[in-house]
């Protein structure tokens, strides 16, 4: 289950700069850069990247990351795993509108980088109360049952 999710939240956040670095007209930093890395002749597919695949990477790696966090109980992780996409899904829909969201769109982009990058440097290890009893809880038990 584990590569699963990690296979989504790669995909996701390369998805979602790959779509952003093909806009050169809606971001212009991301699109300048994708143009001097050869990504120029992605100009013809803006409108599909923006309107289609951008909302859909971002919806992928939104659900890979709490699928993750479902198994791994960390909230920390699962808190920064799911605030990327949700910001790049509100810029698209809710806030579009407004001239500050391009700069949320940039930042949710960057932490969906970031935390892909996390994942991969530093793996999510499952937490919860019953993996480990720790010895002075098992001696304690061991004498409330001693008559």
């Amino acid at each position: 289950m584990r590569w699963i999710t990690s296979l989504f939240d790669k995909t996701g956040a390369l998805g979602a700069l790959t779509a952003t670095l093909g806009c050169a007209s809606c971001f212009p930093a991301l699109g300048s850069f994708g143009a001097s890395i050869g990504l120029g002749f992605l100009h013809q597919y803006e409108g599909l990247f923006l309107n289609r695949l951008l909302p859909i990477f971002a919806g992928l790696a939104l659900l890979a990351n709490l699928i993750s966090f479902i198994s791994h109980r960390i909230w920390y992780r699962g808190l920064a795993g799911i605030a990327g996409p949700i910001m790049v899904l509100l810029t698209m829909y809710p806030l579009w509108s407004y001239n500050w969201s391009t700069y949320l769109l940039y930042a949710g982009i960057a932490i969906m980088l970031l935390v892909s990058v996390w994942d991969i440097v530093s793996p999510p290890r499952k937490v919860c109360s019953s993996c480990e009893v720790p010895e002075i809880q098992t001696t304690i038990a061991k004498q409330i049952k001693a008559p």
